[in-house]
């Protein structure tokens, strides 16, 4: 009982220290009305993100949207897309009022995978007068590829998926360096290369073993290039949830990224960064790498800010973190 009083005291004083100028602390909560009033807003196009395959908006208050936006084309994925991306989402990395990002395909399904017509002159006509002048073509090629989707991996805001219709060869690669995945009952997962030849070599088959943790069941999927209905793709953990339609996928989505943002950003990004260290180490690797970051993290101010809300019983949403 000691413990617990000196503790509180502890944080009280803590509590009391002045916060630093420059520092906006605004516990009050938004009115009803005004929370009515965002629901409303229509999403607007992110002025820093113009694409040809992409479409940016800021769906909600620190939400990214990004769209696959080839409908017409079943967001098959062109040359552009795989420029793009990249350069999409190290803008995200970099965008301080950026705190979760969503992830949809445009149309009827979310991708098609590889546009094969767009990208066969760099994949059957590759540069060099010679095998090592090819092969070192190549190779700088799929790396440049794999960056498309390792690239979201790396962002450190978290990026969650929503998954109708096919999602085919890359789209799997794809959503499989997001953080979080939904789909609709809809959805259907084929990790679809071997029958176009090749073995998947952007992220596929290096991630899936680790999200579902089943080998022989990626095995299985990567080897005959069978398709896994949604159900399936639930009792395995590929995704987490399953929605009736992909309104109602978007709805929730949106629901789940919202409550994201309204948490700690050093808390969250710190969160996402610690899972990927410590998923490809040793647990000894992991606790002593999440020392050393937490050593200068504790001193945020959003701890102070959290446990005062708590403290006076308020939402916790009503608290106003800095951006990052």
């Amino acid at each position: 009982m000691m413990a617990s009083r000196s503790l509180r005291n502890l944080l009280m004083r803590r509590l009391t220290v002045p916060i630093q100028q420059g520092l906006n602390v605004d516990l009050r909560p938004m009115s009803s009305a005004a929370q009515e009033q965002a629901s409303r807003e229509a999403p607007c196009k992110a002025s820093d993100h113009s694409y040809e395959s992409l479409l940016v908006t800021a769906a909600q208050k620190h939400i990214l949207h990004v769209q696959l936006n080839r409908p017409d084309k079943r967001n098959a994925m062109n040359k552009a897309f795989w420029r793009e991306m990249v350069e999409c989402f190290n803008k995200i990395a970099q965008d301080s009022d950026c705190r979760a990002v969503v992830i949809s395909g445009a149309g009827k399904m979310f991708t098609s995978g590889i546009d094969l017509m767009d990208v066969a002159s760099n994949l059957l006509q590759p540069e060099g007068d010679d095998v090592a002048r090819i092969s070192w073509y190549l190779r700088d090629l799929i790396s440049r590829y794999q960056e498309t989707f390792s690239v979201i991996e790396k962002c450190p805001k978290p990026v969650i998926a929503a998954v109708h219709g096919g999602c085919i060869g890359a789209g799997v690669d794809l959503i499989t360096a997001c953080d979080i995945r939904y789909c609709a009952q809809d959805a259907v997962f084929q990790v679809k290369e071997v029958d176009v030849g090749l073995a998947a070599d952007v992220g596929t088959l290096q991630r899936l073993p680790k999200i579902i943790g089943n080998q022989s069941l990626v095995n299985e999927l990567a080897f005959t290039a069978r398709r896994m209905m949604a159900d399936e793709a639930l009792s395995s953990g590929l995704v987490s949830r399953v929605f009736p339609d992909k309104e109602l996928l978007l709805d929730a989505t949106f629901a789940l990224a919202a409550e994201i943002a309204s948490k700690s950003p050093v808390a969250v990004q710190s969160t996402k960064i610690n899972l990927l260290y410590s998923r490809d180490r040793p647990v000894s690797e992991g606790l002593n790498y999440m020392a050393t970051w937490n050593m200068s993290m504790l001193q945020t101010q959003d701890i102070i800010k959290a446990v005062q809300a708590m403290m006076e019983k308020k939402d916790a949403k009503s608290v106003t973190f800095s951006k990052l």
